[in-house]
């Protein structure tokens, strides 16, 4: 899952994303509206969470430009203000949930979940492809009931593949969807994580590749 965190308090932007991050999503950070208007239109985020009360752009124009934009990404809106009237003018404006600061954590975790399911066309609980199961709530995989051990990346790679259902998916949109925007675009990350991750899957093998395309997720031979 691909976030970004729009927030100018930079103690608070920096500890959700380094949460976020630990709960193996891929996390970018902009401290004020400027910066975080240009962001949700140059990359497809998931989910953006954003504050409302931002120097520069308003979170307000930000939340209203996503929504009249007709993207999939999500907003979670974070507000000093926790009134009634405060949160249904944030969802009047586009936002598709609210919380008020503070908040506990583990809430946040679930409310950023919640919506990436939403941003993206529906997907079954448990995905599956022959003797391999992901479950993306409990983070778990396993290959013929047995669990496999998985980085975070290696977790995210694989999910993206079994969530393409057969179809290629592309160094660039694995890169796009599993790391985030500090990562260097000519970097060889993506083909080593496959390597390795093909490597923990075992035989039969599971992963293709299709020169010159990507990558695709098959019935096993």
């Amino acid at each position: 899952m691909r976030v970004l965190v729009v927030e100018d308090e930079r103690n608070l932007a920096d500890a959700i994303a380094r949460g976020l991050r630990k709960r193996g999503m891929a996390v970018d950070v902009a401290y004020d509206g400027d910066a975080g208007h240009e962001a949700a239109f140059v990359t497809r985020y998931d989910v953006v969470i954003l504050d409302r009360d931002l120097p520069g752009v308003h979170g307000d124009r930000i939340c209203a430009d996503l929504a009249a934009s007709g993207a999939l990404t999500r907003v979670l809106m974070l507000t000093a203000s926790g009134t009634v009237a405060d949160r249904v003018e944030g969802l009047q404006l586009g936002a598709d949930d609210y919380l008020a600061k503070p908040f506990a954590f583990d809430e946040l975790v679930a409310r950023v979940q919640a919506l990436g399911r939403r941003a993206t066309p529906a997907a079954p609980p448990v995905l599956a492809v022959g003797d391999l199961e992901l479950d993306p709530a409990r983070r778990v995989v396993t290959r013929a009931g047995v669990p496999l051990d998985l980085t975070n990346k290696e977790f995210g790679v694989l999910a993206e593949l079994l969530k393409a259902r057969g179809a290629v998916v592309s160094s660039e949109e694995l890169l796009e969807r599993v790391w985030d925007a500090n990562t260097d675009p000519f970097t060889t990350i993506v083909r080593v994580t496959v390597m390795t991750l093909r490597k923990k899957l075992g035989d039969p093998p599971l992963i293709d590749t299709v020169v010159g395309a990507g990558y695709r997720v098959g019935e096993p031979a």
